[in-house]
């Protein structure tokens, strides 16, 4: 044990040093994209991705006067090595220019991180770039110069995006190792009227980070450790002198410091934990999820920053991780099945079938090596269960029943299974399968009572006709979860039933009030709901609107579903709102109304305040941002946000109005007719104003607990 403590102590001191920047006290990680499907281009027109170009052009394809084909491009770097929570000093992306579209006319360019904690490589989905989750910070590389072929230096060098990658390495799920992706397009505020084209493959990325706090915890945090002992390490702040070590097996307990996590105080950057006379002397334990606090204490004892919570579990004995994963659909017919051995499993016993019941109850499978399995060609348009035990050469470890479906079967549509956030009030629906005539339809709260539930159980909702792939459950209880079912049924088939796969989703702890996802260029065009200036339709011939005599226009007729599908918060839509308080015939200011059906009730569940996120740009006109809600009789009730230049914002930024705000104006909160959006003074017939664009999304009512821990 003492060469081992010795060896870390060796490795600890060697990782602190080897990256660390003289000059600033900073550690540099540097990486570079390989190309392929670490980066694509995607034509904004139809959403295309290549990932075979030659060249990365921005931000356009075609040159031009003006220059066409607007795209994104998508560039992702492997294994960063960049802890989470540290604070990026500086950070930028170098390109290598390519031998043509380098020079002429203004090139501005806005750079977002792909806000996933690990994204894949690029490709096979159209839209995938624009579509994705994008952070909250921008980085602007304007007025670009001209380049020449080859060139690697400054001019082909962004600006510092230090905002960018910290918001990147600071998300839920971030570990060291992750992959990261930005996204690069047209500036939405300043836009291009040229091109610059870079080398496939040439961006390479720059990263100088510190911290205060502890860092780079070993094992990394969330990560699985597979043994009953270890050496806790991190890597010290740079102010700190010494470690206040928090250690348990209680989340709020680590992180608060209470119960007995404190261990103490030391100068040692490593724990011994699973060892006696350290914590856990019994050993750790399989199945368990241990987390720890590192605090760093500055020179003069009374200075101290708090760590992060890390983790780690150790494996439990069963096998785990099944391919594919639990509930999948469209299964290949001939894949191959694999799983992540238990704890200390020597041996396997697979057990595989098309019977729930049958799998889980079976027994005597011979022992097994690999950790995959091939149960042959399949048959189409149905669902298999399949279960591995583990044996290590003492015990055997039942594993749990692990299902998919292959193609024809029907699938979950919406909620898609697994689904967490759903409103309490939503329609369920799935694609049929290929051989039935209708489907019989299981709902409830328990995952086996729906599974063994037949026609005669309570959780029956009925047989629903080709054609009529829906289920309006009722209201649905807040935060719970829920498990459906859908056969196949056709009485001419001699293979009828086909017993449909159990899926699951969980209602929200919130309650919905738009998120914009739904909308479309069909039947639930946004401004049929969103109500604005313009209007829509032909007087006498439904469905029609006049328009509410404002400024507004809501919408954006050039995507595929009529909503924002570029700057989004959360999903893949957002609401853009184009404001004219000086529009000829139309009053002073802007707003669109939204008629509330589901979500009238304000005061359900205890929730205080409204939340909506909103976006704006430097180049709109600084109106006053105002929210009103009204009940189905009286005046609307306004609030304005505390910022005149609200509308100038160019991040993603919440709002969270508190509902007495509303009530103490007057507004009964148990009957909510209609809530307002505007930019201006509401009510204004004469004083001209300004024009701009903002983007909305996520509105909801929150409980006071979720807006503290937002």
């Amino acid at each position: 044990m003492y060469r081992y403590l010795v060896f870390l102590s060796f490795i600890v001191l060697f990782l602190a040093l080897a990256g660390t920047n003289a000059a600033s006290g900073a550690i540099v990680w540097e990486g570079s994209n390989i190309g392929g499907g670490d980066d694509a281009e995607e034509h904004l027109d139809e959403g295309d991705i290549d990932t075979g170009s030659s060249d990365l052009e921005m931000p356009y394809e075609d040159s031009g006067t003006p220059p066409s084909d607007l795209q994104l491009i998508g560039i992702r770097f492997q294994n960063v090595e960049i802890p989470a929570g540290v604070t990026i000093e500086s950070a930028y992306i170098q390109f290598t220019a390519d031998d043509e579209k380098l020079a002429g006319n203004t090139v501005n360019l806005a750079i977002w991180g792909w806000k996933e904690p690990n994204p894949g490589s690029f490709g096979g989905v159209d839209y995938m770039i624009s579509s994705a989750p994008r952070t909250s910070s921008v980085a602007k590389w304007s007025n670009i110069p001209d380049w020449s072929s080859g060139q690697t230096n400054p001019a082909s060098r962004t600006p510092d995006i230090s905002n960018v990658i910290e918001e990147l390495v600071n998300q839920d799920g971030w570990v060291i190792g992750n992959s990261l992706a930005l996204i690069i397009g047209d500036d939405p505020d300043n836009p291009s009227s040229s091109i610059r084209s870079a080398v496939d493959g040439s961006p390479s990325i720059y990263v100088e980070y510190s911290s205060k706090k502890a860092f780079k915890p070993d094992p990394p945090s969330s990560s699985l450790y597979s043994d009953t002992w270890g050496t806790l390490s991190w890597l010290a702040g740079e102010t700190a002198v010494s470690h206040d070590v928090y250690v348990g097996q209680n989340f709020d307990d680590v992180s608060n410091g209470t119960g007995d996590t404190f261990w103490g105080n030391q100068p040692s950057t490593m724990l011994i934990v699973g060892f006696p006379g350290s914590p856990f002397p019994d050993g750790l334990v399989p199945s368990n999820t241990y987390y720890w606090r590192v605090d760093e204490v500055e020179a003069d004892g009374v200075t101290i920053h708090k760590g992060n919570v890390w983790s780690f579990a150790v494996p439990p004995r069963t096998s785990f991780n099944p391919d594919p994963a639990d509930g999948t659909e469209f299964v290949d017919p001939n894949s191959v099945l694999s799983w992540t051995a238990g704890f200390g499993a020597k041996l396997h016993n697979v057990y595989f079938g098309d019977n729930f019941n049958d799998v889980n109850d079976a027994v005597g499978s011979a022992p097994y090596g690999p950790t995959t399995f091939n149960p042959g060609t399949l048959e189409m348009e149905k669902v298999y269960y399949w279960r591995v035990d583990e044996f290590d050469i003492v015990n055997t470890y039942k594993g749990e029943v692990w299902s998919f479906s292959t193609p024809g079967a029907a699938a979950s549509l919406k909620p898609v299974n697994g689904a967490a956030g759903v409103k309490m009030t939503t329609t369920l629906n799935w694609t049929p399968g290929d051989s039935a005539t209708s489907h019989d339809v299981y709902f409830g709260m328990d995952k086996d009572t729906v599974r063994n539930a037949i026609t005669s159980s309570p959780e029956y909702k009925g047989n629903k006709p080709l054609g009529s792939e829906s289920l309006d459950p009722g209201k649905l209880d807040w935060n719970t979860n829920y498990y459906w079912r859908v056969d196949g049924i056709n009485n001419l088939n001699s293979n009828s039933p086909w017993t449909g796969n159990v899926w699951s989703f969980t209602t929200a702890d919130f309650i919905l009030i738009d998120d914009f996802e739904d909308y479309d260029a069909s039947d639930n065009q946004i401004w049929y709901s969103w109500h604005d200036g313009l209007g829509y339709g032909i007087p006498g011939s439904p469905p029609y609107f006049a328009g509410n005599g404002t400024g507004a226009a809501v919408g954006d007729e050039t995507t595929n579903s009529y909503c924002e599908e570029y700057i989004v918060h959360g999903g893949n839509k957002s609401m853009p709102v184009l404001y004219d308080n000086n529009k000829q015939g139309f009053s002073m200011y802007s707003e669109v109304e939204f008629a509330l059906s589901d979500a009238r009730d304000w005061t359900e569940g205890g929730v205080s305040d409204l939340s909506l996120w909103f976006r704006g740009l430097t180049s709109n006109a600084a109106e006053p941002l105002y929210v009103a809600a009204a009940n189905s009789t009286g005046t609307p009730v306004v609030i304005t946000h505390d910022d005149p230049s609200a509308a100038q914002t160019t991040t993603w930024t919440e709002w969270v109005i508190p509902l007495q705000a509303f009530a103490d104006q007057g507004i009964n909160l148990t009957d909510v007719d209609r809530i307002i959006i505007g930019l201006g003074t509401r009510g204004n017939l004469t004083v001209p104003g300004g024009a701009g664009k903002m983007y909305f999304d996520d509105i909801r009512l929150t409980l006071p607990s979720a807006v503290a821990e937002e």
